[in-house]
């Protein structure tokens, strides 16, 4: 059975989230790479990758998993350099892309790529991103409702509740930075500019991922 927090509560959660939300992290910024390079349809395909790596976030924030990062040094920094060179191999690969400039093209690149590529690599970018895992386990405990117990249930709800939020937030950058690329898509020089923007994006999150410092724990 599925234990929810006070209403209240998820009223008190709900007004956090929007605040949190309407602030743009790392997340966004892989989703807008995405949607820059590949177009509008590769951006949602981002959105739902990130979100399925947020949920195995929840779980684990659930199942108390996620309090290895903070009790392990090699745990935190294993995942920490893992995600930091996965988005730095993805910026390279980016830079060095040679992708074509004819918007009739654009199909091409999108099979040649595979929205199943595209949903795995916002998978792998959020699993691997420490700062996911310390934001659910720190922030979602707050809004819990000990009394009513189940404490792993309602961090569920609301981490999926959160999530939810997110993709709809995410979307809407999706629309954004698509309309953004079509824009742009015609001048001669659309594929290099593209190709540095969202290859410094890419090194931009590699290099914020690469210097999360592990959360000290109070005694």
């Amino acid at each position: 059975m599925m234990i929810i927090p006070e209403l209240s509560q998820i009223g008190y959660f709900l007004v956090a989230a929007f605040i949190l939300l309407v602030v743009p992290g790392p997340a966004v910024l892989f989703i807008v790479a995405k949607s820059i390079q590949h177009g509008q349809k590769a951006g949602l395909v981002s959105v739902l990758g990130i979100g399925l790596g947020g949920i195995v976030h929840v779980i684990f924030a659930a199942l108390g998993l996620s309090a290895i990062l903070f009790a392990s040094t090699y745990a935190f920094m294993l995942i920490k350099y893992l995600g930091a060179f996965y988005l730095l191999y993805l910026g390279l690969k980016s830079f060095f892309s040679k992708s074509s400039t004819n918007p009739k093209s654009s199909k091409t690149v999108h099979k040649k790529q595979g929205y199943n590529k595209i949903l795995i690599d916002g998978f792998i970018v959020n699993v691997f991103n420490p700062k996911t895992a310390i934001f659910f386990m720190a922030f979602l405990p707050h809004f819990v409702s000990l009394e009513k117990g189940g404490i792993g249930s309602q961090i569920i709800f609301l981490g999926i509740l959160f999530i939810l939020l997110a993709v709809l937030s995410d979307s809407l950058y999706v629309l954004l930075s698509s309309k953004l690329s079509k824009v742009l898509a015609g001048s001669s020089k659309f594929t290099k500019v593209r190709n540095f923007t969202t290859g410094s994006l890419y090194l931009l999150l590699g290099l914020f991922t690469l210097f999360t410092d592990k959360p000290v724990s109070s005694k």
